[in-house]
C-alpha cells in the first residue's frame, strides 16, 4: 500500500482590524487622553468662556507649565501616529473600502433607522452612513486641530497660516471647538462600544475574518487517495 500524497499550505487570514490598525488605535487613544486633559489645564490658566472651568481632578498637570509639557508630549504621539494612520488607510485602500461611497439615500435611510431604533450592529464589517460621516468628520477635525495647534505654538513661524484664521483668540476658539468635537466623538464612541461589546472585543483581538490574504492564488484540487490494494 503506497502512502497518500498530501499537500498542506498555511494561509494568512485578514481580519476586520489588522494588528497595525489596532496598535495605532490604542496609541491614539492614549494621545487624545493626554492632550485633552493637559489642554484643559492650559485652558484653566486663561479661560475663553468665563463660566467654564475644568475641575482639578479632570486635568493633567499641577500647573499650566506642566500641562504644556504633557500637551507637547501627547502632540507628538498624536501627529506621528496620525500620519501613520492616514498613510496606512490610503495605501492599503482601507479608507476607500470602509468610508466610501456615501450617498444621500444611504444617509437618510440610516438616520431613519436610528430614529426608529432599528439600527443594526450585528455586522461589524460594514459601516453605515452615520459611522462613515463621523469617522471622516473626526479625521478632518483632527487635521484642523493640529493646524491650529501649530499656529498657537509658533504664531510667528506660521504667520501666513495663522493669517487664514484671523487673530490669535479666533485660533484659540477654533482649537477649543475642535477639542470639544473630538471629546464628543470619544463619548459617543465609548458609549456605543459599551452597548455593542463585540466592537470593543474586535479592536482587541482583530475581530471577525473578512478575507484571505492569499485568496488570489489558484487553489489546487485535493489529491485523491489511491485505492487500497487487495490480494485475491
Amino acid at each position: 500500500m503506497s502512502p497518500a500524497a498530501v499537500k498542506s499550505t498555511s494561509r494568512n487570514v485578514a481580519r476586520l482590524h489588522p494588528l497595525p490598525l489596532r496598535v495605532m488605535h490604542w496609541m491614539n487613544t492614549a494621545a487624545i487622553f493626554i492632550m485633552i486633559g493637559s489642554g484643559w489645564r492650559i485652558y484653566n490658566d486663561d479661560v475663553i468662556f468665563g463660566w467654564l472651568y475644568f475641575p482639578d481632578f479632570l486635568v493633567i498637570g499641577k500647573w499650566a507649565q506642566y500641562g504644556l509639557q504633557w500637551h507637547f508630549f501627547g502632540m507628538w504621539i498624536f501627529v506621528l501616529n496620525g500620519l501613520a494612520y492616514l498613510t496606512y488607510g490610503i495605501v492599503t485602500g482601507r479608507f476607500q473600502q470602509k468610508l466610501f461611497p456615501i450617498s444621500l439615500r444611504e444617509i437618510l435611510a440610516t438616520v431613519g433607522d436610528a430614529l426608529h431604533f432599528r439600527l443594526s450592529h450585528e455586522d461589524l464589517t460594514v459601516y453605515n452612513a452615520v459611522q462613515k460621516i463621523l469617522y471622516l468628520g473626526v479625521i478632518l477635525v483632527g487635521i484642523l486641530i493640529v493646524i491650529t495647534g501649530l499656529c498657537l505654538w509658533k504664531p510667528v513661524q506660521f504667520s501666513e497660516l495663522s493669517g487664514l484664521f484671523g487673530n490669535f483668540q479666533t485660533i484659540r476658539l477654533i482649537h477649543f471647538l475642535c477639542m470639544s468635537a473630538i471629546a464628543a466623538f470619544v463619548l459617543v464612541h465609548v458609549t456605543l462600544a459599551m452597548l455593542v461589546p463585540q466592537s470593543l472585543l474586535a479592536m482587541l483581538t482583530g475581530g471577525p475574518i473578512v478575507g484571505d490574504a492569499l485568496a488570489g492564488e489558484a487553489r489546487e484540487p485535493p489529491v485523491a487517495e489511491p485505492a487500497a490494494e487487495t490480494t485475491p
